[in-house]
């Protein structure tokens, strides 16, 4: 099955097509939407994380749009097929091999260390020079975790599932199955062999949505996502390194929901 390949135009396309959604839910319809959603609620932060939920949601949904418009049906042989959703393949052979899932084992701590050590490092500098894109404090994991407010997300267990909700489309289903999935296979005819590159970057830049972190969203995107992606043919790669992060924030949020004595 050939996957076909996209213009610069059209790539540019996809991604203004997921990246601006995401800026205007962020900072356009959450500010609107804001204090009736997190009244109603009782938790600061609901309107944000519904929201930008849907644009996840929606990138899904685009994928799913575009493939289809290749192919006939949207059958899982298909969506293999053209999303990159096979095991990895040595690069050499183009046989699928067990053993490169082992690499994980790797890029999994290196997700880690770039998260934990690099990316405050580098994003420091950045916000340096662009201090108006430092994060609101209320956007932050640890406002939900500290104050008085923290006492609200206890037995708010309909608010923990709509962060995995999130969790799932920004990790799986949206970011990952768009850029690497989606994207990359198809952009080989604009970039050549640094499709990559381009597709890390372009991933980076996506974010406009939370601008503070947008040098490591670069770093990662190219290193730990894009990059073994195309190297193994295998979306799958970039879905479980960045998933990850999910994994992780999930069990740091977990406790706060549990209802004290």
């Amino acid at each position: 099955m050939t996957i076909p390949q996209y213009s610069f135009a059209k790539v540019v396309g996809v991604w203004a097509a997921a990246a601006l959604p995401m800026g205007l839910l962020g900072w356009v319809a959450n500010p609107w939407l804001a204090r009736s959603i997190d009244g109603a609620s009782g938790i600061h932060g609901t309107a944000r994380l519904l929201l930008l939920t849907v644009g996840l949601v929606w990138q899904f949904v685009l994928t799913l749009i575009l493939v289809r418009r290749e192919s006939p049906a949207l059958a899982w042989s298909v969506l293999r097929e053209r999303l990159w959703l096979g095991a990895p393949k040595n690069p050499r052979t183009g046989r699928p091999e067990a053993r490169l899932w082992l690499w994980l084992a790797l890029l999994i701590p290196l997700f880690g260390l770039s998260v934990f050590v690099i990316a405050p490092a580098l994003d420091g500098v950045w916000l340096t020079a662009f201090p108006s894109l430092a994060e609101p404090a209320e956007y932050s994991v640890a406002s939900l975790l500290e104050g008085p407010g923290s006492r609200a997300l206890e037995g708010a267990w309909w608010f923990f599932g709509l962060f995995l909700l999130l969790a799932v489309f920004n990790t799986v289903l949206g970011e990952e199955l768009l850029f690497r999935g989606l994207l990359l296979p198809r952009m080989q005819g604009a970039f050549g062999r640094w499709d990559w590159l381009a597709n890390g970057v372009l991933f980076g830049i996506y974010h406009v949505h939370q601008p503070w972190g947008l040098p490591s969203s670069v770093l990662d995107g190219v290193l730990l996502f894009a990059l073994p992606t195309k190297l193994w043919r295998c979306a799958w790669v970039g879905i479980a390194v960045h998933s990850a992060q999910s994994a992780f924030f999930a069990l740091v949020l977990l406790p706060a929901f549990v209802e004290s004595a």
